[in-house]
């Protein structure tokens, strides 16, 4: 599930929150199931909603990359990839990825996580074996770190950094399953830091499966 329970800051009046095809905080999209119907009994979530509300909207900046994630009610999140300026025609890559568990960790297995474990070629889970989708001169790579802001329906911006990796594995009609690793650390309301791993799995798309309401 989507975690509100972020480092939280006032947004000045008038933010503009990250929005790109249409889709944006309160919007809601529908999905062409019918692409990926054949591989859904093979997938770790199993079913998903082919309608999605739309609740909050991330946005990572990575230099000549922006990374816009729209958080539903089905407990799933749409990453959309700019190279370039945010826009429809700079779009190289749109993934749907439902949350599988969030789990709590700590100091010395935050440091075994980052260090040992979710940079390995290899990635054992739920019976299947990923294949680590970065590349590396060495066997491990270490997580990509990044900090998101996240926005609601509020006049407030959430931050949270993450270290985070990318896995996948080749599904029956040659497509392919994405497990996203993501360590996160957030400052709660108490101003204690706390520290989790968030485990996702999703399905690429192509802007032309989505159907954006409004």
């Amino acid at each position: 599930m989507f975690n509100f329970f972020k480092k939280k800051e006032q947004a000045n009046t008038g933010i503009s929150k990250p929005e790109v095809m249409g889709l944006c905080v309160g919007s809601s999209f529908d999905l062409d199931k019918l692409s990926f119907q054949l591989v859904l009994n093979e997938l770790i979530i199993g079913d998903v909603a082919k309608t999605q509300l739309i609740q909050a909207a991330g946005q990572v900046d990575l230099g000549s990359t922006t990374l816009l994630r729209f958080y539903t009610d089905d407990e799933a999140w749409l990453q959309v990839v700019c190279e370039g300026d945010v826009s429809e025609e700079n779009i190289v890559d749109v993934t749907l990825f439902h949350y599988y568990d969030t789990l709590h960790v700590n100091q010395s297995e935050w440091s075994s996580l980052l260090n040992q474990k979710i940079g390995v070629k290899e990635y054992e889970f739920e019976g299947h074996t990923y294949h680590r989708v970065w590349t590396s001169v060495t066997d491990y790579h270490p997580p990509v770190a990044m900090q998101e802001a996240t926005y609601d329906d509020t006049d407030e911006i959430n931050h949270t950094d993450q270290f985070v990796m990318l896995f996948e594995r080749e599904l029956s009609d040659g497509s392919f399953e994405q497990l996203y690793l993501s360590c996160e650390e957030v400052v709660n309301e108490r101003e204690q830091l706390e520290q989790s791993l968030v485990i996702s799995t999703g399905v690429k798309l192509s802007p032309t499966q989505i159907t954006v309401n409004g």
